[in-house]
């Protein structure tokens, strides 16, 4: 507390002159010095409590066998040190008055079991409580709400095992939530989706608690600097693949979480007998993990995307982009088609095919610098709108798929050239060809005619075989071989599927 001045303990301003009868002239200000050293001490603020130790504005009272907070308590405290005692209760009224200066509380290893919703109504500056290595066994709805200037909040080593998703509600400055070594199953992780709930938010230790599952999805999505300090080592997690995938970046990326505490992210398998190490699960039965590539983005042409510079440094000075054509971009808004926006990302628009390729995200921070990279595979046919073009590929099997068809079509749905389909003054073809006739042939076809047949199908028995292997309805037998050159040439079918592009025979 600050030394009073004399004007503050008479009630009036007096340099020099007497007090007392006449003939009795005594020093005013040596007296007035010491009815200041009499005074009790903070009789503006209050006096030290006993058991405590006060020293300017911080006020410590551990281990000193305490059940309750001492009052009064001074109003200029700004550190109060109640660790290692036994107040198993806080309260609503535990500070009778406000605490304008209060800006950290320390209650660790009371005994701690109940704490009342208004607890905090009284110290609305408060920015570091410490409530750990107690016996809480839940946070309550609107538990921390008065308290909007928080910034670290304590609760590991206690019984929490139920976290109601409004117990942090208008906790916008809070940097640092411990939650470790509880007995917490399910934590509203809901809280990181948006950054909205808890915007500032860069530590949340969940380590040794009773997580089986997590939103791994959820969690990729959360940006680097709050994964790199995401502590969920020591829970009793499930193997699976994404959870594998999800630790691997995390050690790829350096992320502190992951490096610091390889060795105690373990996970079960049912066919293990004890847990095993969640990195360990790369190419094992029954799961066979692999590692997913890092940082991959596909589009197609004509698309708008933005590539994410997904750093885990904060305060960044600088950061520029470096395209596959080793074009630098570094100004916000930018020319062309690619363009810095104000978070850092880089957006490209109307995407070609030269587009793709690897990009690089230099970002200097105060303490170091980071390079990452990403990598954007542009596919060459648009997605979206009402004139898209098709690859080049699919036309093409399509193209092959209907040439077939209509060749099939062509073959075994060509209309029945039998004699009742041709004109009535058209002779019925000869039935005494073979299947070795020619299929020019410059005779033309003199045999007899012979009377009409009905129209017979081709799937009918036939005793002889047409020219390319057709049966024909009767087969009459073959004239006696003849010798010489011109032997040789048979008279042509026009029935048959060689002569199927006309009736008429060809002459050579």
């Amino acid at each position: 507390p600050r030394p009073q001045h004399p004007r503050d303990a008479m009630g009036q301003s007096v340099a020099t002159g007497s007090v007392g009868g006449p003939g009795a002239p005594l020093p005013l200000l040596p007296l007035l010095l010491v009815l200041a050293l009499l005074a009790p001490r903070g009789s503006a603020g209050g006096s030290c409590p006993p058991r405590c130790v006060c020293a300017s504005n911080i006020l410590s009272c551990s281990q000193a066998v305490l059940s309750s907070v001492p009052a009064p308590l001074p109003r200029f405290t700004a550190v109060l040190d109640l660790s290692h005692n036994n107040v198993s209760r806080l309260r609503a009224d535990w500070a009778p008055g406000r605490l304008a200066h209060l800006h950290a509380l320390l209650l660790s290893h009371n005994g701690l079991s109940f704490v009342s919703t208004e607890a905090f109504a009284h110290v609305p500056h408060l920015r570091h409580l410490d409530l750990s290595s107690n016996r809480l066994r839940a946070l309550e709805e609107n538990l921390f709400s008065d308290l909007a200037e928080l910034e670290v909040l304590l609760l590991y080593n206690n019984e929490i095992s139920a976290v109601d998703r409004t117990a942090f509600d208008n906790l916008s400055r809070l940097r640092k939530l411990y939650l470790g070594q509880n007995r917490i199953a399910r934590f509203p992780l809901e809280l990181l989706r948006d950054g909205s709930r808890l915007p500032q938010l860069a530590l949340l230790d969940l380590s040794a608690n009773r997580l089986r599952s997590l939103p791994v999805g959820e969690l990729q999505a959360l940006p680097a600097w709050l994964r790199d300090r995401l502590y969920l080592h020591g829970n009793p997690l499930a193997c699976d693949c994404p959870l594998f995938q999800l630790v691997a970046r995390g050690r790829r990326r350096r992320l502190s979480a992951v490096v610091d505490f390889q060795e105690e992210l373990r996970c079960s398998l049912p066919t293990a007998p004890a847990p095993v190490g969640i990195l360990a699960l790369a190419g094992r039965q029954p799961l066979n993990c692999s590692e997913a590539r890092e940082a991959v983005l596909e589009a197609h042409l004509g698309d708008t995307v933005t590539l994410s510079c997904d750093t885990r440094l904060r305060g960044v000075r600088s950061q520029h982009w470096v395209t596959p054509g080793g074009e630098r971009v570094l100004e916000e808004g930018g020319n062309g088609s690619a363009a810095l926006l104000a978070n850092g990302s880089l957006q490209l628009r109307a995407l070609r095919p030269e587009d793709a390729g690897t990009y690089a995200c230099w970002v200097a921070g105060p303490l170091l610098n980071e390079t990452l990279y990403v990598e954007l595979l542009v596919h060459n046919f648009t997605l979206h709108g009402p004139h898209d073009t098709l690859n080049t590929a699919y036309t093409t099997l399509v193209g092959c798929i209907l040439s077939v068809v209509l060749v099939l079509i062509y073959l075994y749905l060509t209309p029945c050239r039998c004699c009742c389909c041709r004109g009535a003054d058209k002779p019925p073809a000869p039935r005494d060809d073979s299947i070795n006739s020619s299929v020019l042939s410059a005779t033309p076809n003199h045999a007899a005619a012979v009377p009409r047949e009905p129209c017979r199908s081709r799937s009918a028995s036939a005793t002889g075989s047409g020219q390319n292997g057709r049966f024909k309805v009767g087969g009459t037998p073959q004239p006696p071989p003849r010798h010489g050159p011109k032997a040789q040439r048979k008279v042509s079918d026009p029935d048959s599927v060689s002569s199927v592009f006309s009736d008429t025979p060809i002459v050579v």
